[in-house]
Order: C-alpha cells, then structure tokens, then sequence
C-alpha cells in the first residue's frame, strides 16, 4: 500500500506539468481517470479525481474501488506519533485565495480522520455538545504543504509557523503552530465516491487552477515539535505522478 517514490513526488508538484491522466475508468466522466490497484487498499485506491465549479461554490469529488472512508487510523491514546488518514486534493491556487500568505506552498483540500487528537475546535461533528473529541469523525481542511526534509528524504510536511510568528491566516484556523484551516465543510461519503462542497469569493481561481488527487497517510512528529504533521505514506496518486494535470470543469 505504500509508494516510496516521495522525492518524485514533490519534484513533479513544482513542475504542474499537463501530463496525460492513466487509464479510463467506466462510469467516471472527466477529470483525472485511474486504474484500480490491486496492490492498494480499496478504501484508498483512487479511479478517479475530478473538481467542478457552479457559481461560487467548488465540489472536489474523488471515487475509489472500494468504499470511500472505510478505513480509519487505530487509536493510540496519545498525540505524539499519532496517525492521519487522508483523501487530498493538491492544487495550484495561491493559499493566499483561502486566507494565508501568498506564496508559502501547495494549497490542497485535505479530508482527514484521526482518533487521538480534534483540531475542529469550532465545530461539534458528532453532535454530543463536546467541541474536543470527535477528530475520528471524517472532516474537511485547507492545509499549505512544503518539501521537509525532517519528514524524510523527498517528504511533504505541512507548513510549520516559526514561534513568535503572526503569518496571515484564515479566520478558521484551528490554533495549531501550522498552516492548516478548519473551515467545517461537511464530507459526503457515498458507497465508492466522497465529495466536499466548498463556497469561494470567486470560484475563478479554481476554474484557472490545476488539480490532482492523492490518498495519504500522515503521522504527528514523535516529540510534537516542527516539523508538527508529515506525510508518511503515500497510499494512490490519481496521475500518477503528481504532476496535477486535472483542470476543473473538464
């Protein structure tokens, strides 16, 4: 289930080449089309990745073999070392169009899990008036991601803030010393497909935008320190190859 070819990775999401998507897959119209992988776990094996918008709202849609959100990481009853599971959309908008400074990384719509620790701290997901104990619940984020080195040789890790820092960031931003946002769009799982609706200023900056899809693993740093969230494991790239050569609305 893991692919171990990260240094590739990263070096194809700066090139936003227009690679050809792989093989088509019946029933997915559009988009970026995957063969089924054998080798992955159906939960998590990607056919198909697409991103449509209608007015200002943006629907990042992703379809598997098996059943989308099945899976989720195992608890471990501590936040150190803690895993992160993840259906991902990397694109090429400027993380400045959801709040954060221009320039800082790749901007991508994550739909995360994660027993041990809730960074949704506005937002009460299994509704038992707890704000703090439902990150096992499936939820939406915009997370800035960079090459980190201390991830791992060739690794992404989300975008740490330095101590002491004020960087622009989302009204919605959860607290945490990372460029990440909890902005409460609701996922919907259904059978093979998950999708998550998104409003925007000016969906223009989508529809101009490249796209790919990627399922993941994540993993909190051992001693909680920078870098805080690294992926770990990358389970299927829609392309293949990172290159993000989907283009919304087509």
């Amino acid at each position: 289930m893991r692919q171990k070819a990260l240094p590739l990775l990263v070096a194809a999401v700066f090139a936003l080449s227009n690679g050809a998507a792989n093989a088509h897959d019946a029933g997915h119209h559009g988009g970026i089309q995957a063969a089924a992988n054998k080798a992955v776990k159906a939960d998590f094996d990607i056919v198909h990745a697409k991103v449509t918008t209608d007015k200002n709202v943006v629907t990042f849609h992703m379809a598997v073999s098996g059943k989308a959100g099945k899976s989720k990481p195992a608890k471990t009853g501590k936040l150190a070392g803690s895993n992160v599971f993840s259906y991902v959309w990397p694109t090429s908008i400027d993380p400045y169009e959801v709040g954060f400074e221009r320039g800082t990384g790749i901007l991508a719509m994550a739909l995360t899990a994660h027993p041990d620790f809730d960074d949704t701290p506005l937002y009460d997901e299994n509704g038992d008036g707890n704000l703090t104990n439902d990150g096992d619940l499936w939820h939406s984020h915009w997370v800035v991601l960079k090459p980190t080195e201390a991830c791992g040789p060739g690794a992404l890790g989300v975008v740490d803030i330095p101590e002491g820092a004020k960087p622009r960031l989302p009204k919605t931003w959860p607290g945490l010393p990372i460029l990440i946002d909890s902005p409460g769009w609701a996922p919907v799982f259904n059978g093979q497909t998950v999708e998550v609706r998104v409003p925007f200023e000016d969906a223009g900056v989508v529809a101009a935008a490249k796209f790919d899809g990627v399922t993941a693993g994540l993993r909190v740093n051992a001693s909680v320190h920078a870098p805080l969230l690294c992926v770990v494991d990358v389970f299927k790239v829609a392309s293949g190859d990172l290159s993000l050569p989907g283009k919304p609305n087509q």
